[in-house]
């Protein structure tokens, strides 16, 4: 009976060889098993059960990694080994079985010892294997394999060396056409792989492709072996990219690995692992291309890959710490803080999984390092780098002779320096470094980037403390690392870049021409061993431009010049790249022609290039945060291109580039709220598409400070990658959807009440851009006599004589601004003085100042002394644009408010908590609210603890006009959390954005500085106010400054009473602010009408309340 049950279970146990199936093999198991029980424990045949049983229960391993498999089945082959007989022919294979179940349980485990008893088990086999035997290649092979693995361990050179050895022995042993030889030739290729890591010769990496090739192309379709044989494929094409940057080579790794991907069923223990190396493979190739859907696909496999590992599987901790390096990496790219907070948290966990002890826990603590590092070159926040320095102290604590731990303590010890400036961080960073430069060996193939790494380390220390290690010295160095870096190596490039930018150091110094001649050399070099279609060439002809130019501005030749510029154009026209490398060769192209060929009209072109590519720089992709950041490092790009363009006589050009170049982040969230009722009419579903890509764009972009939104990198990457967009471009009429607009399309939809009148103040000139309806071109309006001096000067002489309430500055500077800017664009537009008499309602006006005098109360601008006084308050009524889009998106698309929603919503907060108390709001509503009863419009009014955020929110909704008289707190670094105060908490900007306001008409923010901006982006309207029209209401009453209680209240209520009066068509109750210009204008000339002549209105009073209040559109 139990030869039976043997016999039956060995026939299941070959099929299942055949089959693959999971049954078949769990079924021999349960058999064997019963064998066992029931063979006597003298049984001749019992080691053979013993051996058979292990062997089924390794193969139910292979399908399910169950460790319990493999803990059973260890023991099992040891005791058959125990029952055979030495000189028993079945000995070797035996002993060689056994130790491939230990060698499994340590690749599941990482337990050293398994290791080291495989390898001497593996050595017994072979020993006792007979020369000439059949099974002797398979039993050399699995000895090799094991060395491999044991090197892991060790890192011992001679397992590896004789690991090839052994595999070549084995090959060279193994019949034609024997089923074991593609498994030796693969195993053989890893070997010259691990060789090839250990000692960098490329011969080695080329063998083992090679090898490995072979291993496949012999592997029979539907192998199960096949799988893993094209993973190991793919991972030596990958390593054979990080070396020379073959780009076909990290083509084919994906190529093979995507292979193994589809062979290997959902539910096989090997899928995780075929789906993390295809990841690192993508990480790979965005490195070298920058093409985000690599980087996107990197993370989402690995994710999936995480996803599937069952929980304590040995391979969760490095699945997580490559996921985490590619958050980190996308970080570099994009700079968004959710990704490299998600990447230290992920790495966090990656070092609490690994196991005290682990040989892998330098590698995880170093990786923490390496996102901490990150973060902290973006953020600059002190703590960010410490802990990272804390987590590399750590690594090294455990392998203090490892060079690469040591390299990247002193690479984080460097940054330290560079923030805190203490002379022991840099110090510490060089010794670090030297350390490690001491421990490899000279021949050792990571010697030139050790050497690089100090030599980058060690200039840092002459430019901060001019002292000890000479730029000489760094040079010299530099010059070693380039002589050791072999012809062809993907990093050369940059080494030669390197001694470049050393070199050129040492000339800005010295002045010494030969130095950056060579320099120049270099960088030619450079370019030329660069690989075509890599993401660098760009930023190297930047580079090299750069050099050409120093060369000129030294006494070089007009060619030096002539060179600087097509460098310049070259890395700024290149097709790829990274934008901010496009963004600054397109900005030196443009400056050096304006300052060296200022009639060039390539300067349009260069311009064209910096202002589309600031787009990309502040995408959807980002953050509204993310983008504000990266628009400061920009600030003022527009105006400069503008000031060029109106030099060149190109108004329609300075008018373009104004638009484009400013308001990026609320342009967003006007276009990502872009009424589609036309397109609805032509295509609705096509319109509710579009409408649904919005919001979840719209929700992206605002998410704040958290790890994962609903939306994957590739469809947060452009609206413009959409299919429906370009559909919608198809569609008639619809040709120029959500195309930043031309000046002829500017000028189709103009207000025919005033101009708009943009103002550019530039540092090299200012200029003003007239539009009115029926005019073709912008009229243009040179302001010789204002500056950017001047308007600097102007708003620091308002700010501080405000404060301590000094007229004769304001006065000045209400002059000044007359003087220069409002009364030559009055004249140059021909709108004269009304006179006492007139009845006819003032002209309009819309003011779009940029830089500076957005800070700057044009509509105040005047004379207000003497028998020549005059203001613009004279001469027309004043709003103000954040830019051209804002007015002819209400001109074009005016729809009427139903008269369900025509209505007024007041509130007051006089007592929101960590506040100052400000009593005056509510008499102020009061007053406005019976002013309202009493002429019959529909009104509410909710005070204090009657409302909160979310109530207020809802009456938004439901009526069209808002009065919120509050506090209220501007974040200039995150504007979407600017918010009003109310007694029951905060409403902030993101969440009334997100809000569906169809019917907003009027928003009167009687709330102290709700529009100023940040000076450091200034031309982003970084304030409350222009958040407002963002979040569609059509014109918005705010503060520029500080205000008292009684003027705010008096003026507020004029306001109103002439509102009221004066509605232009709301019928019944009906409600609408299209007279509130008039109105705010009526309000504040009655004001002072009240309480001075008209010599007397530099007063206190009067001058804080016209200087602060104005109309936005």
């Amino acid at each position: 009976m139990s030869l039976l049950l043997y016999n039956l279970g060995s026939s299941l146990k070959v099929r299942h060889k055949r089959s693959g199936e999971l049954s078949d093999v769990s079924e021999a198991i349960e058999i064997l098993q019963k064998a066992m029980k029931i063979l006597p424990q003298d049984d001749p045949n019992m080691s053979s059960c013993l051996t058979r049983l292990g062997l089924s229960l390794m193969d139910r391993f292979d399908l399910t990694g169950e460790l319990s498999d493999i803990a059973e089945a260890i023991p099992l082959l040891e005791t058959a080994i125990e029952l055979t007989p030495e000189s028993h022919p079945d000995m070797p294979g035996r002993l060689s079985n056994l130790g491939l179940l230990l060698r499994h349980r340590f690749k599941k485990t990482g337990q050293f010892f398994d290791i080291t008893k495989a390898v001497s088990v593996h050595r017994r086999a072979v020993e006792l294997t007979p020369e000439g035997h059949i099974d002797m290649p398979e039993i050399l092979s699995n000895l090799g394999i094991s060395l491999i693995d044991r090197f892991g361990q060790m890192a011992d050179l001679s397992d590896i060396s004789e690991s090839i050895s052994l595999l070549q022995r084995a090959l060279s042993l193994a019949l034609p056409g024997h089923p074991t030889i593609p498994g030796i030739l693969s195993n053989l290729g890893h070997s010259f792989t691990t060789r090839f890591n250990q000692t960098g010769d490329l011969s080695d990496i080329t063998e083992s492709i090679s090898t490995i090739q072979q291993a496949v192309e012999l592997t029979p379709p539907g192998h199960p072996d096949v799988r893993a044989r094209l993973t190991g494929l793919g991972e030596a094409f990958t390593r054979r990219f990080e070396w020379t940057g073959e780009l076909s080579d990290i083509d084919m790794a994906i190529s093979a690995q995507m292979q193994a991907v589809e062979l290997t069923p959902q539910d096989h223990p090997d899928f995780p692992g075929h789906l993390q190396s295809l990841g690192v493979s993508y990480t790979r190739r965005f490195e070298r291309t920058d093409v985000p859907p690599d980087i996107a696909e990197a993370i989402s496999v690995q994710r999936r890959g995480i996803g599937l590992l069952p929980q304590g599987h040995s391979s969760i901790p490095s699945a997580l710490a490559s996921l985490g390096m590619s958050l980190s990496i996308r970080f570099e790219r994009t700079g968004e803080l959710t990704d490299i907070t998600e990447a230290i948290s992920i790495l966090q966990r990656a070092v609490e999984l690994t196991p005290h002890g682990s040989s892998s826990m330098p590698s995880q603590l170093t990786n923490l390092g390496l996102a901490l590092r990150d973060r902290f070159e973006w953020t600059g926040e002190l703590p960010d780098i410490t802990e990272a320095v804390s987590a590399q102290r750590r690594a090294l604590e455990s392998s203090p002779e490892d060079p690469d731990l040591l390299t990247n303590l002193a690479i984080s010890l460097s940054r330290s320096f560079r923030l805190t400036g203490e002379l022991s961080d840099i110090d510490e960073a060089i010794s670090a470094q030297r350390k490690a430069v001491d421990l490899i060996p000279k021949d050792h193939t990571d010697m030139p980037g050790q050497l690089n790494t100090l030599a980058v380390i060690s200039n840092m220390r002459p430019s901060q403390t001019g002292k000890l290690t000479s730029i000489a010295e760094v040079i010299l160095m530099q010059r070693k690392v380039v002589e050791l870096t072999p012809q062809g190596h993907v990093h050369l490039p940059a080494r030669l870049y390197n001694l470049a930018t050393f070199l050129t150091r040492r000339f800005e110094e010295s002045g010494d021409l030969p130095d950056i001649s060579e320099a120049i050399a270099l960088q030619k070099r450079a370019m030329e061993c660069t690989p075509q279609g890599d993401i660098e060439i760009p930023g190297r002809h930047a580079n090299l431009g750069n050099a050409f130019n120093r060369r000129f501005l030294s006494g070089g030749s007009s060619d030096d010049l002539n060179d600087s510029i097509t460098h310049f154009k070259a890395a700024a026209t290149c097709n790829f790249g990274w934008p901010e490398n496009t963004l600054e060769a397109a900005l030196d192209w443009a400056r050096s022609l304006n300052r060296h060929r200022p009639s060039s009209h390539e300067i349009l072109t260069a311009f064209t290039i910096a202002i589309k590519v600031v787009a990309l720089i502040a995408g959807l992709e980002r953050t509204v945060r993310g983008r504000y950041r990266k628009l400061r490092t920009i600030s003022g790009l527009a105006l400069e291109a503008a000031a060029a363009a109106c030099r060149l006589d190109r108004a329609d050009k300075a008018l373009e580039w104004l638009e484009q170049g400013r308001c990026h982040v609320w342009s967003q969230l006007n276009n990502l709220r872009t009424p589609l009722s036309d397109l609805r009419d032509h295509n609705e579903s096509l319109a509710k598409r579009l409408e649904d890509i919005s919001k979840r764009l719209d929700m992206a972009g605002s998410s704040r400070g958290l790890p994962h939104t609903s939306m994957s990198m590739s469809e947060k990457i452009s609206l413009e990658d959409e299919a429906p967009l370009q559909a919608a471009r198809g569609t008639p009429g619809f040709e120029a959807f959500l195309i930043p607009p031309v000046c002829s399309t500017l000028l189709q939809h103009l207000p025919d009440s005033g101009p708009i009148v943009v103002i550019n103040v530039d540092e090299r000139r200012c200029d003003a851009l007239a539009l009115l309806a029926g005019m073709d071109t912008p009229l243009h309006i040179p302001l010789p006599n204002f500056s950017v001096e001047k308007a600097r000067a102007y708003r620091t002489d308002l700010e501080d004589r405000l404060k301590c309430g000094e007229d004769e500055r304001v006065l000045r500077v209400l002059r000044g601004l007359w003087e220069e800017v409002a009364k030559p664009i009055l004249d140059g537009l021909g709108i004269s003085k009304a006179t006492e008499t007139s009845t006819d309602l003032l002209p309009r006006i819309w003011w779009c100042p940029t830089g500076l005098l957005s800070f700057l109360p044009l509509h105040a601008a005047g004379i207000y002394r003497g028998s020549d006084s005059e203001s613009v308050l004279d001469y027309v009524v004043s709003s103000y644009t954040p830019n051209v889009a804002a007015i002819t998106d209400r001109v074009r698309s005016q729809g009427s408010i139903t008269t369900e929603s025509s209505g007024l919503f007041l509130t007051s907060q006089p007592d929101a908590p960590g506040t100052s108390p400000i009593p005056g709001t509510t008499k102020e509503v009061q007053s406005i609210f019976r002013k309202a009863e009493e002429t019959g419009l529909m009104a509410l009014k909710l005070e204090g603890d009657e409302l909160g955020p979310g109530e207020c929110l809802e009456r938004m909704l439901e009526y069209s006009s808002i009065h919120l008289a509050c506090h209220a707190s501007q974040d200039a670094a995150e504007p979407l959390e600017s918010r009003f105060l109310f007694h029951q908490g905060s409403l902030d900007l993101g969440t009334i954005l997100k809000a569906n306001l169809k019917h907003a008409d009027l928003a009167f923010l009687s709330a102290c500085q709700t529009s100023t901006g940040d000076e450091k982006i200034s031309d982003e309207a970084v304030h409350l106010a222009a958040g407002m029209l963002a979040a569609g209401y059509r014109r918005v009453v705010a503060t520029m400054w500080s205000i008292g209680d009684q003027p705010a209240q008096e003026v507020a209520t004029t306001f109103y009473e002439y509102l009221f009066t004066h509605q232009d068509g709301a019928g019944g109750s009906g409600f609408n602010g299209t007279m509130s210009a008039y109105a705010l204008h009526h309000a504040t000339q009655r004001y002072a009408a009240g309480r001075m002549t008209r010599s007397d209105h530099y007063l206190p009073g009067y001058r804080s309340f016209i200087l602060a209040t104005k109309q936005l559109v």
